[in-house]
């Protein structure tokens, strides 16, 4: 069997936390270009792939036609998990959505806190807002990588059900962080995301409005320990 096309940076980074012989279920598949090269690399067996909308989903089933990958490949149109029940997703992976999004399907379906699942979870916006609902709702972050594709930093999350010690303000907003996280990106992402707090700080100085103002002051917490943050990563490093 001929090997593909290979993927994004982003979608590699994806593929690359998908276990060995996983049964899988791509959430949102697109083109599937995800399930079709995990199949057509050996990864798995077999995948779901899933899409609230037709021609995206027709598109994926041409990808796996043209791979030979299609009678490996169920093609499910459906809202998030609606149509996948948990016996055949071992490990749910979402990618290319807003972080809202992908928490709304994981809200959704509620065996998704059941043991003996994973979730490998990649947002192209509102990874604060995904970290919030992960730190709130019982999974546990078992891993985030840092991946740059142009000049746009990517999070890869590594989650499952569990219990985790709850996130404070700084770590919703760039992770958890530890001496021995191997992250040669982190000190770049957390500058990155210590800008956005800081003007977003300044953007609602001139409000009046009592909820900027305490929007404000969140935003100006979170940056105070994302900076706190970045001096102890820096110093690790050095």
């Amino acid at each position: 069997m001929k090997r593909p096309f290979s993927l994004s940076a982003r979608l590699q980074a994806v593929a690359e936390l998908v276990p060995q012989g996983a049964k899988l279920a791509d959430v949102g598949t697109d083109h599937g270009r995800l399930p079709v090269w995990l199949i057509q690399n050996g990864v798995i067996d077999r995948a779901v792939a899933s899409d609230l909308r037709p021609a995206p989903l027709s598109r994926a089933k041409e990808l796996a036609e043209k791979w030979g990958v299609a009678d490996r490949i169920s093609f499910r149109l459906c809202d998030g998990l609606a149509a996948i029940p948990p016996w055949e997703a071992q490990v749910v992976t979402i990618a290319g959505m807003g972080g809202e999004t992908i928490a709304d399907i994981l809200q959704a379906a509620r065996w998704t806190r059941e043991p003996g699942h994973l979730f490998i979870l990649q947002a192209m916006s509102g990874m604060d807002g995904l970290r919030r609902y992960l730190s709130g709702n019982r999974f546990f972050i078992r891993q985030e990588t840092l991946v740059q594709e142009g000049k746009t930093l990517y999070v890869v999350i590594l989650a499952q059900p569990g219990e985790m010690k709850p996130y404070t303000e700084g770590e919703i907003w760039v992770g958890r962080q530890s001496r021995d996280m191997d992250a040669p990106l982190r000190s770049l992402y957390l500058e990155q995301e210590l800008h956005k707090l800081r003007r977003a700080v300044k953007g609602l100085e001139q409000s009046q409005r009592p909820e900027d103002q305490e929007k404000r002051l969140w935003y100006a917490l979170a940056a105070q320990e994302v900076e706190r943050m970045k001096k102890e990563w820096d110093t690790w490093q050095s």
